[in-house]
């Protein structure tokens, strides 16, 4: 083989020199346990050391089918030089079989032989396959791991035809030696058993943690760093105690030794939760394993460290939960508590009403008619304050309907104005002047207002000085009207403003409030395109305002109607309470109406026998049937009858869900107990308008 110019000296290329970067690739390969991580960077370190261009390494043996074959394991290459030019070709064992060099080469490599040389010096598949390569000049070491053939080590000049020095073919040997070993580890136990200890250190959810005897940190998982926000680099070797120990956890000792000594002995063995320290100083729950190690005469902690902070959100979460459910539950049986007493309690309320109304209409003087009107406004009143309790805990969706926010800001201060009274504190209203129309479940409205009402009870209760509350109404424009219930107690305090809303959220002492009052308000105001808001109020005080959109529509004026005789003057009542269908007769009766009562329900053929009804009243809940199965029975023999029905009920929340069942059409009018003179009169007048729109 003829020489030609010598190897390039350029130091770029040559630094470190060869023998350096053997020394280097060993010592790396001792520090890592996967070998397969760093080969790239190795062949990069082996060829520019050496001045060449790219560095292969190859992997030989016998693949099913294929017999002997040669493929590539790893491969570097400088892209600045030899961009363009052919990659490595995979030789199979027939390719070897029908070239002699190669067939040579093969049985060289089997005993440790390197191969060396120019490529125009070289002939055959080799020759043709470099040039496609650009390779100038060439070198390649033969690995052994376990004493059989594993592969080659190939180095390649791709600019210099040149001679390889005695110290670079040494270099490269001693790396290829070093790739072998690495091998062999690779495949030993104790090495697979490495490797999965990394594995597991690297993987682990929890936040791994090792510290020696002087409690220095000396390992530290990526767990450990999402955990903590340190840096595995930056913690290292750093005292246990004035990184990762809370602060008051650090009295009394002066290093992580003398912690460990002092407080960390009992914690070995066993798994107990404490808290920690991250590197931006917030304290946390955790669990924590600690076990004792002994490496090389030398005391190692083993810290298996588990974040308990989504646990312990996840435990409040359910006991939030539970306590939600609890109250819906308490609330749902105070509903079914209530519908019954609203039941009993609106029957004889009904007789009050009516018949204080009857005689008012018939008292001979002007005293009788003012007690009379006395008596029927404070039974009204009574049947406002139990239809206003029944729907604040009867659970049911959302029924938007034209409601008077006047009137539904009057329910609250009905159903709180007890407390309020006991509680020595006074009462303000100031009301806007007539109907403030908005489209609104008026029971949702009434609970929001008694919120506010009980929040300012509950804020005044130990308030020295003046204790009142100011109750408003007011237009904000012509599309938006709103209450306001503001109070002169202690105010809120400027750092929990932000969370009043929140669930859950209270300063109230146990016992006292649950913290889903103003939470539940604000749902209830969104649902209702609404807004809620919270103003302080000087020099004391806090002010919730709710505002709403008005309603477009105009209620239809029912109440100044007559009912028009024509067609209705034959009505058939039907209430297993005698004295609320008599009061009902009686008012029908000022109304020219002829009634015929029915007690005890039979049947629809008893019930129109020999009659005629132009309008049925039918009490909701009887003991023989309901008031819409009696609506069935009827329509089935007389199908007008149900444009002419009104069902009567003392608890219209839980009629709700019942009528809702119904198909639109088949939806009867509703008349709620108690009942005036003016609430019979308008059913009337609406049940002349649909018979007369059916005809």
């Amino acid at each position: 083989m003829i020489d030609t110019q010598p190897p390039s000296t350029d130091p770029s290329l040559t630094e470190p020199g060869c023998t350096v970067a053997a020394a280097r690739i060993v010592r790396r390969f001792h520090e890592t346990a996967e070998w397969q991580r760093i080969i790239d960077e190795v062949l990069e370190l082996l060829a520019r050391s050496l001045g060449c261009h790219r560095a292969i390494l190859f992997r030989l043996r016998e693949l099913p089918g294929e017999e002997f074959t040669q493929s590539i394991a790893a491969y570097w290459d400088d892209e600045a030089v030899v961009a363009g030019a052919n990659r490595p070709r995979v030789i199979l064992q027939s390719v070897v079989n029908s070239d002699p060099l190669l067939t040579r080469l093969s049985a060289e490599v089997r005993q440790g032989k390197m191969f060396a040389g120019r490529t125009r010096e070289i002939d055959g598949f080799l020759r043709q396959d470099f040039e496609g390569q650009r390779i100038k000049a060439f070198l390649s070491v033969t690995i052994f791991a376990n004493g059989n053939l594993w592969g080659t080590l190939a180095v390649n000049d791709c600019t210099v035809e040149r001679r390889w020095t005695e110290e670079e073919k040494a270099a490269t040997e001693i790396v290829a030696m070093a790739i072998g070993a690495a091998i062999e580890r690779s495949l030993s136990d104790a090495h697979v058993s490495e490797i999965i200890r990394q594995t597991m250190l690297q993987s682990s959810l929890d936040a791994i943690i090792v510290i020696d005897e002087t409690a220095s940190i000396v390992e530290f998982n990526p767990a450990a760093e999402r955990m903590y926000g340190f840096r595995r680099a930056d913690i290292l070797g750093k005292d246990m105690i004035e990184t990762i120990v809370p602060h008051f956890y650090r009295k009394g000792y002066t290093t992580g030794a003398g912690y460990m000594a002092g407080r960390g002995a009992p914690m070995i063995g066993q798994r107990m939760e404490t808290v920690t320290q991250t590197a931006a100083g917030e304290i946390f729950p955790i669990e924590l394993t600690v076990t004792e190690m002994h490496v090389a005469e030398r005391r190692f902690f083993f810290g298996s460290i588990r974040d308990l902070r989504e646990k312990r959100r996840a435990e409040e979460e359910i006991n939030r939960q539970r306590e939600r459910l609890h109250q819906n539950e308490k609330m749902a049986a105070m509903g079914s508590l209530l519908a019954g007493v609203s039941h009993e309690l609106n029957n004889p309320l009904a007789v009050v009403v009516a018949q204080s109304t009857l005689l008012h209409e018939f008292a001979p003087d002007q005293q009788t008619k003012l007690r009379a009107e006395k008596v029927r406004a404070a039974a009204e009143r009574c049947g406002r304050i139990v239809k206003s309790f029944l729907g604040m805990v009867r659970l049911h969706p959302t029924v938007p309907a034209e409601t008077d926010l006047n009137s539904a800001v009057r329910g609250a201060l009905e159903v709180t104005a007890y407390g309020v009274r006991s509680s020595g504190v006074a009462i303000n209203t100031e009301f806007a002047d007539g109907p403030m129309p908005v489209l609104a479940d008026a029971d949702h409205i009434t609970q929001v207002a008694a919120n506010f009402l009980v929040n300012s009870q509950h804020a005044l209760a130990a308030q020295n000085g003046e204790r009142r509350i100011t109750v408003k109404t007011f237009r904000v424009s012509d599309g938006i009207v709103g209450f306001s219930v503001e109070d002169t107690g202690p105010g809120i305090p400027e750092a929990i403003r932000h969370r009043i809303f929140d669930s859950y959220f209270t300063t109230k002492p146990v016992g006292v409030g649950t913290g889903i009052g103003l939470s539940i308000s604000k749902a209830i105001i969104e649902r209702h395109k609404g807004s809620i808001r919270f103003e302080e109020v000087v020099p004391n005080g806090a002010r919730f305002i709710v505002e709403l959109p008005a309603f477009a529509g105009r209620r239809a004026n029912v109440v100044q109607q007559e009912a028009r005789s024509t067609g209705l003057r034959n009505a058939l009542i039907i209430d297993d309470e005698p004295d609320v269908a008599a009061s009902l007769s009686d008012i029908l009766e000022l109304m020219g109406i002829k009634s015929r009562v029915i007690t005890a329900w039979g049947s629809a053929e008893e019930a129109l026998a020999g009659y005629n009804p132009d309008i049925v009243f039918s009490d909701l809940r009887m003991p023989e049937a309901s008031g819409i199965t009696i609506l069935r029975k009827l329509t089935a023999l007389r199908p007008d009858i149900g444009r002419r029905f009104v069902l009567v009920t003392g608890d219209m929340v839980g009629a709700r869900a019942e009528i809702g069942a119904l198909a639109p059409h088949e939806r009867p009018l509703v008349l709620e107990k108690p009942f005036s003179t003016l609430d019979v009169r308008s059913a009337l007048a609406a049940i002349n308008d649909q018979t007369q729109l059916a005809h």
